[in-house]
């Protein structure tokens, strides 16, 4: 196993700076337990983190980016004491690998994927197989995290597939490194629709759902979230089990995540 310190005499500047996407700086690690988690998390965790801030007088060094690249990185030997993971395969994954606390892994949250578009551009479509997908985009794109690695686009191409859809716009995909960079494709109109989680949708005021795919389409969506093995932080535990205070729960569900877990 790479070890931390193997990590940091050979990790680049660029490679961390990956590392911490849409995150603190290097320095800060030293404040808190690095949380590494999935980008659709950041406007709720970081509204639990302040309120763990107010609580306790520490803030965690939050890094969001794809659970993909994310759990790549805690392969690679990356200082995270904390992975929240879009979906279960890439925790799954970092666990057969003996690289998190098995017996600190719980099933955090849910969520739904929805078909968004810039607002008042779209009316609100029943997603059925019946949707004629293809002409609602035009000659324009559908924004998606990637289909191959990322959760929000493995949920996406699962739905679309399941539905008989796919075929018919997979050529029309604008594939992005995580599905906040996909809600910002449609936030910017730079794409006519996208499929993002419910709860991106909820953050971006500039975006509406225009529909919301059916539940038995894909996988359920499941945030998992677990220490790693190589942590040391002492607050690092403490940080987990708050994300399944009451506290926490009512900054999740405000943002349109259902809680899975709680003490």
């Amino acid at each position: 196993m790479t070890t931390r310190r193997t990590f940091a005499k050979g990790l680049s500047a660029l490679t961390l700076a990956a590392a911490m996407a849409f995150g603190g700086d290097a320095g800060a690690q030293e404040k808190g337990p690095v949380v590494f988690a999935a980008a659709s998390l950041k406007t709720a965790l970081d509204g639990v983190n302040a309120a763990w801030t107010t609580q306790t007088g520490k803030a965690a060094v939050l890094s969001y980016a794809a659970s993909s690249a994310l759990a790549k990185q805690i392969e690679s030997g990356a200082p995270a004491d904390l992975f929240v993971s879009a979906d279960l395969d890439w925790m799954d994954e970092l666990a057969s690998n003996s690289l998190i606390r098995p017996e600190s892994r719980v099933e955090l949250l849910s969520n739904a994927i929805v078909l968004v578009a810039p607002k008042g551009t779209v009316t609100r479509v029943g997603i059925t197989r019946d949707l004629p997908l293809a002409d609602l985009l035009g000659t324009g794109r559908l924004a998606m995290a990637n289909v191959d690695s990322v959760p929000a686009g493995k949920y996406g191409k699962a739905a679309l597939t399941t539905l008989g859809l796919w075929d018919g716009v997979k050529d029309k995909v604008a594939q992005a490194e995580n599905v906040r960079a996909a809600l910002l494709l449609v936030s910017r109109a730079e794409a006519p629709l996208g499929i993002v989680y419910k709860t991106d949708a909820t953050a971006d005021p500039s975006v509406e759902v225009v529909g919301t795919f059916p539940e038995d389409s894909h996988k359920p969506i499941v945030y998992p979230a677990a220490l790693t093995a190589d942590s040391t932080h002492p607050d690092a535990g403490a940080f987990l089990e708050f994300l399944k205070t009451d506290t926490a729960r009512g900054l999740f569900e405000a943002q349109g995540f259902t809680v899975l877990a709680g003490n």
